[in-house]
């Protein structure tokens, strides 16, 4: 039996990669948005949400998009993790992008990331409408607040 774990175990790992790549390929459409989420390593001492880190990583999300490294939807802070809608042009590459957003918040905060990062391309507008109400609501589950509206921490320009 626990030859057989072992085994499935092995297998596991040859069919899934440790790390993720995020080659967008080049059928897909310039403009496309990504549900991407970035998380904290578990031993991060820096909350995300804090008054000081949330007010500059907001800044510098901004920042991104007036140097046109990205296009911000939604960007949402949660105190270990991040969750954005995000397009990137095409002159772009997005784990660079990402890799270097991430690579300042550490040295300027300390911030300790996980390696890598999740992305999802969106398909349509009725998954893009179904993702930004998943992330506006994230704060309301994790009972960080009661309504979606009540969270400071976020960037929203999903509706417009």
């Amino acid at each position: 039996m626990f030859e057989l774990a072992r085994r499935s175990s092995s297998t596991m790992k040859q069919r899934f990669p440790k790390r993720l790549f995020h080659t967008v390929p080049s059928w897909v459409e310039d403009g496309s948005v990504f549900h991407v989420r970035v998380k904290c390593a578990e031993n991060n001492p820096v909350a995300l949400t804090g008054e000081n880190t949330a007010h500059h990583l907001l800044k510098s999300v901004s920042f991104y998009q007036e140097k046109r490294r990205w296009f911000v939807h939604l960007f949402l802070l949660m105190p270990d993790h991040v969750h954005a809608l995000l397009s990137f042009p095409k002159h772009e590459v997005m784990p660079d992008v990402v890799g270097d957003w991430k690579r300042y918040q550490s040295m300027l905060f300390g911030i300790q990331w996980q390696d890598n990062f999740f992305d999802h391309r969106i398909r349509n507008a009725e998954e893009y409408f179904e993702k930004a109400a998943y992330i506006r609501r994230n704060p309301v589950a994790k009972g960080l607040c009661s309504q979606p509206e009540d969270w400071q921490w976020v960037l929203d320009h999903s509706s417009s």
